[in-house]
């Protein structure tokens, strides 16, 4: 498949999975019969609300419709509810389709600042990790390194994703809330993918979580698109128990898509107290261990291809 027809592609499966989710009794339509040959909505039920022809509608929706204007365009987003993240992803997606836009710019090299690495290492009473739009793992402080511990200890390239699918019975001790993680970490590559479609690394990555497992494969049929925000995580870690911790995520370098995520209980808590507990059990050991830095780590065995 050529760059045109995957940047066809890809608005043709996001829009058909969006319109999937709208029933004609959610659009405020009459239902008329009992049986219809589709999920959702139908094409023609989409044009109509969305004051345009069918046959424009079937074009957009096909990747073929030339320049649609913004009020079009938003037209079709309220009648598919697009949420934010679902508007923009859109947007990339249909700006894709013009030649210009398609000739991209690579992603820029994962390279930490120098600024950054002071700013880990001032970190010393909160677990921070930097990752790339991929989760490739590019830098850690030593409680980051601690709290991720089973993740650090994997084979092959230091990424999320790859330690979530492919090793799966160890995420799911380290995360109890495995299916809504997993989700999110999904949801987070499909916008990184729309905005760098033409980068090899990522090309890599999701091909291998979906020749490699099924639960991936699932949610990446989804087409849904969510961008890292601020939240809670629990954990289950072999040290400290089971805790929940919120974080906190910040943007480092939209060229690159870095972002760093600090893990923030108040002071105070159970969770600051388990946090101070892990640092002083895994002191001594995780200084002798640099953080990954530069490009992902991959392992000559290729266990991870």
């Amino acid at each position: 498949m050529d760059e045109k027809e995957s940047a066809r592609a890809a608005v043709r499966e996001f829009l058909t999975t969006r319109r999937a989710r709208v029933t004609p009794t959610d659009a405020g339509l009459p239902a008329y019969g009992t049986r219809r040959r589709v999920k959702g909505l139908r094409r023609e039920e989409v044009a109509l609300l969305a004051g345009v022809s069918p046959e424009y509608y079937v074009r957009l929706e096909r990747g073929q419709a030339t320049g649609p204007s913004a009020g079009v365009v938003d037209a079709v987003a309220d009648v598919l509810r697009l949420d934010e993240d679902e508007r923009t992803h859109l947007d990339r997606l249909l700006a894709a389709l013009t030649p210009a836009r398609r000739k991209r710019r690579r992603p820029a090299k994962d390279l930490i600042n120098p600024g950054v690495r002071v700013l880990l290492d001032s970190m010393d009473h909160l677990p921070a990790v930097v990752f790339n739009g991929r989760f490739d793992i590019l830098a850690a402080n030593t409680l980051g390194r601690a709290l991720l511990a089973p993740m650090f200890d994997r084979l092959g390239r230091l990424n999320c994703a790859l330690f979530l699918f492919l090793d799966e019975p160890r995420a799911r001790d380290l995360f109890p809330a495995w299916d809504l993680i997993t989700a999110d970490t999904v949801a987070t590559l499909r916008i990184e993918a729309g905005l760098h479609p033409d980068d090899p690394d990522l090309t890599e990555l999701i091909g291998q979580l979906a020749t490699r497992s099924s639960e991936f494969r699932k949610r990446w049929a989804t087409n849904d698109v969510r961008t890292a925000r601020a939240g809670s995580k629990t954990f289950r870690h072999p040290l400290i128990g089971e805790i929940t911790l919120p974080y906190e995520t910040l943007r480092i370098d939209a060229a690159s898509s870095q972002i760093i995520s600090v893990y923030t209980p108040q002071p105070g808590t159970p969770e600051a107290d388990a946090i101070r507990l892990l640092a002083s059990w895994n002191a001594d050991d995780q200084r002798n261990n640099n953080p990954a830095e530069g490009t992902p780590r991959r392992h000559d065995d290729r266990q991870d291809r």
